[in-house]
């Protein structure tokens, strides 16, 4: 087997190139049914699936989605800019976590953000956060390229005809570590926030219960 290791490098970093969030200036102002969801999510993510029978988003899915509380039920069966910006969310998180730990993460951001007219919003919030993504692609460029450059000095007494297969081994394991070690730690994060978020609910349910037992007196 022949790899060629610059094609592959490139081809790495040129993929990455591709990677394109939905700007939030994109999503449609007006409603829309769940066909009409659907087919927007398709069009503007296709380009991240594996292969091209992959569905980015289904009916079901959305189903799902709702019956799970990720995500507020339509109004009058039509999504709002909010709900498809929630669906973002939940296509990107789910490749790593749980239905439970992206729950922990959306519902506080739902019950707060969700269709207010404050300054945050979930609008505001989404661009925020996707506004780091140019920085991010090319610190991740630098991190595949360090990577990559490891994985060639592996295996050096490896016979020639097996050293390539066994570089790109180390090369994917390499990565594959990468992605363990942050999952483990986003799984740690996502266990504080829950705890940080708990203890936030629990307070203001005590203090609006406070409040209702001085009312109840007067």
């Amino acid at each position: 087997m022949t790899i060629d290791r610059d094609d592959l490098l490139n081809s790495i970093l040129e993929s990455l190139d591709r990677i394109q969030h939905i700007k939030a200036e994109d999503i449609p102002n007006i409603d829309l049914y769940m066909d009409q969801v659907t087919t927007f999510m398709e069009k503007r993510l296709k380009s991240t699936t594996r292969s091209p029978e992959d569905k980015i988003l289904t009916k079901t899915m959305i189903n799902n989605y709702a019956k799970n509380d990720l995500l507020p039920p339509p109004i009058r069966k039509k999504y709002s800019k909010e709900h498809i910006l929630l669906l973002i969310f939940i296509y990107y998180y789910k490749g790593i976590l749980s239905i439970n730990d992206i729950q922990t993460l959306l519902n506080p951001l739902t019950s707060k953000y969700f269709q207010t007219n404050e300054n945050i919003n979930l609008e505001h919030i989404y661009e925020e956060v996707f506004s780091l993504e140019k920085i991010e692609v090319e610190h991740l460029k630098e991190d595949i390229i360090k990577k990559f450059t490891i994985s060639q000095e592996t295996f050096k007494d490896a016979p020639a005809e097996d050293q390539e297969i066994l570089q790109l081994f180390s090369f994917i394991s390499i990565l594959s570590y990468d992605t363990y070690v942050k999952r483990l730690l986003i799984e740690k994060m996502v266990d504080s926030f829950k705890a940080a978020t708990s203890k936030d609910d629990s307070l203001k349910h005590s203090e609006a219960k406070e409040k209702t037992d001085k009312n109840s007196r007067k």
